[in-house]
């Protein structure tokens, strides 16, 4: 089992909780078993939103609850959005071989820790931990594509896109995003800069493609497919 012995994390015991989307994959079905797997062994561990997720060479974390957000330093200093780990999904360093690579709760996060030692003992562990891990990769691969579109206009309404197929709340106006990126970290996701992503989000209120609800959370006003 893992041994996080830090003061920001606290141990806690409670159900299993996850963000459901409309229509649940096999492969989102896939991870509710391996969550329900290490679910067994092991008690949640808690972190408010803000802090640095430890990460360690051989272990991985997966998501209870919460949001993470995943990100690098570039030699220049700048910082970089690499993606997002919601409900569900797994992260940390053995998936990883960016440098300076870290991780940031968005939210307040319920997250569990398990060791590769571990996933190599249990065949099952191993074929549900695949199917997460796949999701990540299409995640990455997604966001990569969006970086070959020309008008930023485009790349940042096929970044919310992402976000509302794959953490986006069903409600009367569409689907709302209850996690909190900055317009900063949006434009270095999709290489631009601050300034064109307000504007862009200003655009796509102005069409009504996007809301804003009184908890200032996104609403993307029709249903994404990819």
């Amino acid at each position: 089992m893992c041994d996080v012995a830090l003061h920001t994390l606290v141990g806690r015991e409670s159900s299993v909780g996850a963000v459901e989307s409309p229509s649940e994959s096999k492969t989102q079905k896939a991870r509710h078993c391996l969550l329900d797997f290490s679910f067994q062994n092991r008690n949640r561990l808690h972190l408010a939103a803000g802090n640095v997720v430890p990460l360690h060479k051989n272990r991985l974390w997966l998501v209870v609850s919460g949001m993470v957000k995943l990100g690098a330093v570039s030699v220049h200093g700048d910082e970089l959005l690499l993606g997002l780990a919601g409900p569900n999904e797994t992260f940390g360093e053995p998936l990883s071989t960016v440098q300076a690579y870290e991780a940031v709760t968005l939210a307040d996060s319920d997250l569990l820790c398990m060791t590769m030692g571990e996933v190599r003992e249990s065949q099952d562990l191993a074929n549900d931990l695949l199917g997460a891990v796949v999701l990540r990769h299409r995640q990455s691969e997604y966001l990569l594509s969006l970086l070959g579109l020309r008008r930023v206009e485009e790349r940042v309404r096929g970044f919310l896109e992402l976000l509302a197929q794959d953490y986006g709340q069903p409600c009367e106006q569409g689907l709302r995003l209850n996690l909190r990126l900055t317009h900063q970290e949006m434009a270095s996701a999709l290489s631009t800069t601050r300034v064109t992503v307000t504007r862009v989000i200003g655009l796509l209120r102005d069409e009504g493609w996007l809301k804003i609800d009184g908890q200032r959370h996104l609403v993307i006003t029709h249903s994404p497919c990819k």
